[in-house]
């Protein structure tokens, strides 16, 4: 059974509402949560590419990606967790996985629940909520992994258009 049903939150997955990349986000995180989400890329064998400024690179250790110099680029992940889903981690802070994905990817049932499962994996590798809010709107989590629920919900009313 499906987390969400797109008919019930697809002004959640609009482009123009929402904005196209919005932050999709592990608060209360820690370097050993960045490495586990390392593991679990490498385990499911998503399809990644890690690189810093345009130089692509081997997947390192999350406290090597973590420590860089202050004036180095900030390193980023792609991930595929399915063909069509791109994920993009950037190494920001240790204290929150961050990582962005575009909402023109991720239109109708099939594609949302590749993103739910997505966002399940993570949430259950971490034992934490992954939350997503809309882009700029920071703080401000329209849906995420209910640790609890064990499952993608909803935490805010869909918009009525």
């Amino acid at each position: 059974m499906a987390d969400l049903l797109w008919d019930d939150v697809q002004c959640f997955f609009d482009p123009d509402l929402m904005g196209p990349l919005p932050d999709v986000r592990v608060p209360d995180a820690s370097v050993e949560d960045w490495q586990g989400v390392l593991d679990l890329v490498a385990e499911r064998g998503w399809k990644c590419q890690y690189s810093e400024g345009e130089t692509v690179l081997p997947m390192p250790r999350a406290e090597a990606a973590l420590s860089r110099p202050a004036d180095a680029e900030c390193p980023h992940l792609r991930v595929w967790p399915t063909t069509d889903v791109l994920a993009i981690f950037r190494f920001h802070a240790d204290d929150e996985v961050d990582f962005d994905v575009d909402l023109r990817e991720l239109q109708g049932q099939e594609r949302l629940d590749a993103f739910c499962g997505f966002l399940r994996e993570i949430g259950r590798r971490l034992g934490k909520p992954v939350l997503m809010d809309p882009e700029g709107d920071y703080g401000h989590p329209v849906l995420g992994f209910d640790v609890e629920a064990d499952r993608v919900v909803l935490l805010t009313e869909p918009r009525v258009r």
